[in-house]
């Protein structure tokens, strides 16, 4: 301590230009040395210093406002998208139930269509067993009268003579003839 007090009054007491020396204390030599070369640091550097931090601070500046307005942008595309996904969630809800409407038409159409359908072969199918049934009636009811005209002719061939045939076919034409003249 009391070497760095003796160099302060050592500066005090500094000999004129007249004589150079050697300046051998090593605390008073570092301390000039020290203070001349912040001193001009400071008076030098001082302006570059401020224009190196004025630049980084406008170049934060500029960065923080692009992420700002890229924040923003992100947000309104954000809020866009928001808004589109509900747009396309109500009509997907749209389309699914039209769907299921559009499904429950067709069902229903297929159903009466179907039913309709079956009604018609029903009612085809009845014709049809009718038809079969007056056809085989009609064909019964020939073959019967075949067998019974048969039957009679063979009777009537068996039991009438000629004359007797001739007779009755002299009758029978004069009563078609009196039924013709009628008319």
């Amino acid at each position: 301590m009391k070497n760095v007090t003796q160099s302060f009054v050592f500066l005090a007491h500094w000999p004129f230009a007249g004589s150079f020396g050697l300046n051998t204390d090593i605390l008073a030599t570092n301390l000039i040395n020290l203070t001349v070369v912040v001193g001009v640091l400071i008076f030098f550097g001082k302006g570059v210093c401020a224009n190196l931090l004025d630049n980084r601070k406008q170049r934060i500046l500029s960065t923080i406002r692009n992420s700002e307005e890229l924040r923003r942008g992100t947000l309104e595309q954000l809020e866009k998208a928001r808004i589109r996904l509900q747009k396309v969630e109500l009509e997907a809800d749209e389309y699914r139930m039209n769907g299921y409407s559009e499904i429950e038409r067709e069902k229903e159409n297929l159903i009466n269509a179907t039913s309709i359908s079956l009604e018609q072969l029903e009612t085809s199918k009845n014709e049809t067993l009718y038809f079969e049934k007056q056809r085989a009636m009609n064909q019964v009811r020939q073959r019967v009268f075949q067998q019974a005209i048969q039957g009679a002719l063979g009777t009537l061939n068996s039991c009438l003579n000629t004359e007797l045939h001739f007779r009755t076919i002299r009758a029978n034409i004069g009563i078609l003839g009196a039924i013709e003249s009628k008319r």
